[in-house]
């Protein structure tokens, strides 16, 4: 590319998740989170699925959340590193229980306020463009014991209570918001994604969709709170996304995917649309569901976003015949391995085509811009002996990408910026692991929190400042 497509005013920037980098688990009155009892190792997927009831931390275990790589202390070296690239965007989380602490409280903790109005105040500092999400994968304990978490209709009042606090503190530093990041992820990890457990016995396809039914109820409801306090803020959903590619051309596996893309995609047909999409009704009888709502329900939903902001950072393959042997196991969102693509280090598939394709499905649907918030590639950083960690193959991943949002953009395709996942080495959501790295910066801490957490810039750094600077047209 000699001549940039990427729009005047494109947003260039990286991610990172409260939970994932603050640390500081129970500092200046935060309370324990879902994520906070969340363990290293063998027994992490099953707290994850809510298969194993967690309600406190146990001395024989690890907990990544807890120190994390400190950003709670460390976050004006940090922003200042991002500012030295050039970022004009950086996405982050508000942890709800470091606003209030138990969750259901009248009165949010003073100290938490004032550490993210000093986080977003210094971003501000850069011209560093936050973008905030309310809930990334955390709910605060005391809602998940005393109320069964998003299952309760009495959370909608809880949640919009903490954004209306959130969206107001911050009015005038803050004017893009996400509701929940990977709303559709609770669908292959309840507790992490939603803070369910479930009972013996339960249907648990009932309390998924009930407590989705929840969350859509409230994100619409600070849809337009957020509206209300300030007609300039932009509210967006957020999708875990990539594509279903049929396994064959097979007329049965053609279906199969098209339904996986509808699990898929089914939040967003609310958040995007204003209403339960067409298929629903057949789904939720098939699955012996029925949704509990209120009167007004309906009209709530159609408070939309504004845009559609999503993660990309692999596609899928779906046949009629998928079965537990086959399946790849390297994600939780079930998928055939693609005999046409490579894969990570994690066995995640890398496919920057998919990226397009996904795209256009996306605007396809849903008319509406479209944000890439979290793209990246986790694996095995090493520092040679001259403390450079060479990261070529992240550069070629990022590159193949980027690419591909330009060919997005040649396609007509309004797309409101570019976030890579993860810019500073953090704590991985999946894996609970340090050694699966996607930074452009490398913090010295290895899986069990021990090292020196010093920030030291990679290969990528440099190449990232330079694709910044010249607004996409120099990615070589």
């Amino acid at each position: 590319m000699t001549k940039t497509v990427f729009p005047k005013g494109f947003l260039w920037g990286g991610a990172i998740a409260a939970n994932q980098a603050e640390g500081a688990y129970l500092e200046e009155g935060k309370g324990l989170s879902t994520v906070d009892v969340i363990p290293y190792g063998e027994k992490r997927l099953n707290v994850k699925l809510g298969l194993d009831t967690r309600f406190q931390v146990y001395d024989d275990e690890y907990y990544p959340s807890h120190q994390a790589i400190d950003f709670y202390h460390h976050y004006k070296e940090d922003i200042a590193l991002l500012a030295e690239m050039g970022f004009t965007v950086f996405r982050t989380s508000i942890a709800w229980s470091r606003i209030f602490p138990k969750g259901d409280e009248k009165t949010p903790n003073k100290q938490g306020l004032k550490f993210y109005h000093d986080l977003f105040t210094e971003c501000k500092k850069y011209n560093i463009e936050p973008l905030v999400t309310l809930c990334h994968f955390d709910v605060p304990m005391h809602l998940v014991r005393e109320y069964g978490s998003w299952y309760n209709r009495k959370m909608v009042e809880f949640f919009c209570h903490y954004a209306r606090t959130c969206i107001k503190e911050f009015n005038g530093l803050v004017k893009y918001w996400l509701t929940f990041n990977e709303i559709n992820i609770v669908l292959h990890s309840p507790f992490s994604g939603a803070g369910l457990v479930f009972k013996e016995g339960e249907n648990k396809e009932q309390v998924i969709y009930q407590a989705a039914h929840h969350e859509l109820i409230a994100s619409a409801l600070v849809t337009k709170i957020a509206h209300e306090i300030n007609p300039e803020n932009q509210i967006g959903c957020m999708l875990a996304g990539g594509n279903f590619y049929p396994y064959s051309c097979k007329p049965e596996d053609v279906w199969a995917a098209l339904e996986k893309d509808r699990e898929n995609l089914f939040f967003i047909d609310v958040q995007a649309r204003g209403a339960y999409p067409s298929y629903a009704k057949r789904m939720f009888r098939e699955k012996n569901i029925e949704i509990i709502t209120e009167p007004g329900d309906d009209e709530i939903l159609k408070n939309t976003v504004d845009f559609v902001s999503f993660s990309y950072y692999a596609s899928r393959c779906a046949s009629a015949e998928m079965n537990k042997n086959n399946l790849s196991k390297a994600n939780l969102v079930e998928s055939l391995p693609n005999p046409y693509i490579s894969t990570s280090e994690w066995g995640w598939n890398i496919d920057p085509l998919g990226l397009r394709i996904t795209m256009n499905t996306l605007y396809d649907r849903y008319q509406k811009p479209l944000f890439l918030v979290e793209n990246g590639l986790g694996a095995r950083d090493l520092m040679n002996v001259q403390g450079v960690v060479d990261d070529d193959y992240r550069i070629n991943y990022l590159r193949a990408h980027i690419k591909e949002i330009a060919e997005s953009i040649e396609d007509g395709i309004p797309i409101i910026g570019y976030i890579s996942w993860g810019c500073i080495d953090l704590v991985s959501a999946s894996t609970g692991e340090m050694s699966k790295r996607y930074g452009f910066i490398y913090v010295d801490l290895d899986d069990k929190g021990n090292g020196s957490r010093k920030r030291t810039p990679k290969k990528s750094f440099h190449w990232y400042k330079q694709v910044i600077a010249s607004n996409g047209s120099s990615l070589e």
